[in-house]
């Protein structure tokens, strides 16, 4: 395969001249000729959006930067799926879309210049409205849409709807390797609808104070390999979605068959997330030998009574965890993204099953190490009509704070504000719990606290540090197998 050098197109890396049209020929050059490598030298490129062809590598060199504008109506409006809803919304920065066979490769740096895009998003929800007329066609293109679906999603009604950084939608054959990807006006990279993907040695970075600033978003998309990458963002790290509330169940395409391993997490709202889009389904997942420092939540499973789908077969095992607010939130409560004038949505009492309603289920945890964790060893808060089923947790070790100034937080944002502090497990409506040799070690409060709980196994539970006049486990409304 040939080579497609972009200097010899006409760009210039020093960081000030606007190198669009000449990227965009090599990539034409490329394409043109059955593929081959669009080839990025040492320096500092600025360019406007990329729109990558099948058949070819991006190849971002050693010490190459691809630094994107943040003049917001150069990113004018494509087809996409934001935040689980099928739209138009900006053209993420660096986009494929009906692709064979692309990879983006190299030690070189992807940078999306998010600040700009961040302070109009800061500065929205204070009523101010972006000036960008890309935004004004975004209203008329989603119109139908916008006034049919009621969100609390902070950008829906002013359709300020921020890119990605990178985003490849329905693409096939997808290879991530190597790159440092930073600073996403929005999610950092989105993959939607796109089977056999491998990701790689990729490091994703966004400051902590990024808003939405997911680091890989996985979304609907099937045989998914991510291994050996570094994560350290402003949002969820690695975070598994397939559509929101009816819209993703009208695409009923569920993301599948995915395995991540070899990773490390470090600032982020969860390590690895499923949810809270879910509607198409989410299942068949291998998560193995990562370590979470710092994160607010390890493993993190979120969804409502409006979502739909849910998370299915799903294998944890050999992580280590320190520093995080609680390592295992499994949450279908989550009160986030819903239409608040709705009263079923915040119901405490049972409602009717719908095809809203979400299951999750079958949920395996094993070889887990935590330490110094803030809030609660592990937080499971189901649905009084649709609990969460069948999770087992085994040869699990949990170690709660002992720094009686610590204030703690919410395990996860359930219908009601639940604070905790150096607590042990609490589980709330589930139906088949297996702990089977799990210590437990609170700063304060039960080692677990089970409330409507049924089909409980424990075998093996300990604690070394023992508080006064309190049980090992608080037994409230729960028959026990």
């Amino acid at each position: 395969m040939s080579t497609y050098d972009i200097t010899a197109y006409g760009a210039v890396g020093d960081g000030q001249t606007m190198n669009t049209e000449a990227i965009a020929a090599a990539i034409r050059a490329c394409s043109a000729r059955g593929g081959g490598t669009v080839y990025v030298p040492a320096g500092r490129y600025l360019t406007g959006p990329i729109k990558l062809a099948s058949y070819m590598t991006l190849y971002i060199e050693a010490g190459a930067v691809l630094q994107f504008s943040d003049q917001f109506d150069l990113y004018t409006p494509e087809r996409t799926r934001w935040s689980g809803y099928e739209c138009y919304g900006y053209s993420p920065l660096l986009y494929g879309a009906d692709l064979e066979q692309v990879a983006i490769k190299g030690e070189g740096i992807i940078d999306g210049h998010g600040e700009t895009w961040w302070n109009a998003y800061r500065e929205l929800k204070q009523g101010t409205l972006p000036s960008t007329s890309v935004r004004l066609s975004l209203l008329e293109l989603n119109q139908e849409k916008r006034e049919a679906i009621k969100s609390n999603i902070v950008e829906w009604d002013s359709q300020f709807l921020r890119p990605a950084l990178l985003q490849l939608l329905d693409c096939r054959k997808v290879v991530l390797e190597g790159v440092t990807l930073q600073n996403s006006p929005f999610w950092n990279t989105h993959l939607v609808y796109c089977d056999q993907v491998m990701v790689r040695g990729v490091t994703i970075k966004n400051p902590s104070t990024t808003p939405n600033g997911d680091g890989l978003d996985v979304d609907s998309c099937t045989n998914v390999h991510v291994t050996d990458c570094h994560f350290d963002v402003g949002d969820d790290c690695l975070c598994l979605k397939s559509g929101i509330d009816e819209d993703g169940r009208r695409v009923g395409r569920p993301t599948e068959n995915v395995v991540i391993a070899n990773c490390t997490m470090l600032a982020g709202h969860g390590g690895v997330v499923l949810g809270s889009e879910m509607a198409g389904g989410i299942r068949q997942v291998v998560v193995s030998n990562c370590m979470f420092l710092g994160t607010d939540r390890g493993i993190r499973i979120k969804t409502n009574r409006a979502r739909g789908g849910g998370v299915e077969d799903v294998r944890i095992s050999n992580i280590f965890m320190k520093d995080v607010l609680c390592p295992l939130a499994i949450n279908s409560f989550y009160r986030y993204g819903v239409d608040e004038s709705d009263p079923l949505m915040t119901s405490p009492e049972a409602v009717p099953i719908t095809e809203g309603t979400s299951i999750i289920r079958g949920i395996h945890i094993s070889d887990i190490t935590v330490r110094n964790a803030r809030a609660a060893a592990a937080f499971i808060y189901g649905l009084p009509e649709m609990p969460v089923q069948d999770v087992v947790l085994n040869n699990v070790v949990l170690e709660m704070t002992q720094d009686p100034a610590e204030q703690g937080g919410e395990p996860d944002m359930v219908r009601e504000e639940l604070i905790m502090a150096g607590e042990g497990i609490y589980c709330k409506h589930v139906q088949g719990l297996e702990l089977n040799r799990v210590r437990v070690e609170t700063r304060q409060g039960a080692a677990v606290t089970l409330d409507q709980v049924e089909d409980v196994v424990i075998e093996g539970l300990s604690t070394r540090r023992k508080h006064p006049n309190t049980p090992l486990t608080r037994w409230l409304n729960v028959s026990q197998g």
